[in-house]
C-alpha cells in the first residue's frame, strides 16, 4: 500500500473546526439526551458501546475500516432518532442522542473515519507517533 503513508486528510484550520464541531455534538447531543428523562447509567453503559466496532479490525484493516466508519457516522443516529420520533419510542431517542454524544467525543479527540490502510489512517490526519500527513 504505496498510497498509505499519502492518504488524505484535513490539515489546520479545517481541522481545528472539525475538532471543535465534535465538541459541539458531544455537548448537544449530551444536554438533548439530559431533557429525554432517560437514566445516566443507559448513558455510562452504552457511551463507548460504538467503540466495539474494533473488533472488526480481527479480520483485518478493510473490514474494520468498514465497521469503525459504520458506527461512527451519524447516518446511524439520524435514522435511530427519527425512527424514535416517527414511532413515539424516546429510548430509541435516548440512544441516538449517547450514539451522536460518542461521535462527537471521538471527534473532538481528533478520532476520525478510518482508511483501509490501517487503523491509524484516518481523514482527520495519521494517528500515533509518526504524524507525518497531519499537517499544520
Amino acid at each position: 500500500m504505496a498510497d498509505a503513508e499519502q492518504a488524505p486528510a484535513v490539515t489546520g484550520g479545517p481541522r481545528l473546526l472539525l475538532r471543535v464541531e465534535g465538541a459541539a455534538l458531544l455537548a448537544v447531543a449530551t444536554v438533548a439526551f439530559a431533557r429525554t428523562g432517560a437514566s445516566w447509567w443507559l448513558y455510562a453503559i452504552l457511551f463507548l458501546a460504538p467503540d466495539l466496532s474494533f473488533l472488526a479490525y480481527l479480520a483485518g484493516a478493510r473490514p474494520g475500516a468498514v465497521a469503525y466508519n459504520a458506527m461512527h457516522t451519524m447516518i446511524g443516529p439520524i435514522a435511530l432518532a427519527g425512527a424514535g420520533i416517527v414511532a413515539a419510542q424516546p429510548i430509541a431517542l435516548a440512544i441516538a442522542l449517547i450514539w451522536a454524544a460518542h461521535i462527537g467525543f471521538d471527534r473532538l479527540l481528533g478520532y476520525g473515519l478510518k482508511y483501509a490502510a490501517g487503523f491509524g489512517f484516518t481523514h482527520l490526519g495519521r494517528m500515533g507517533r509518526d504524524r507525518s500527513t497531519e499537517g499544520p
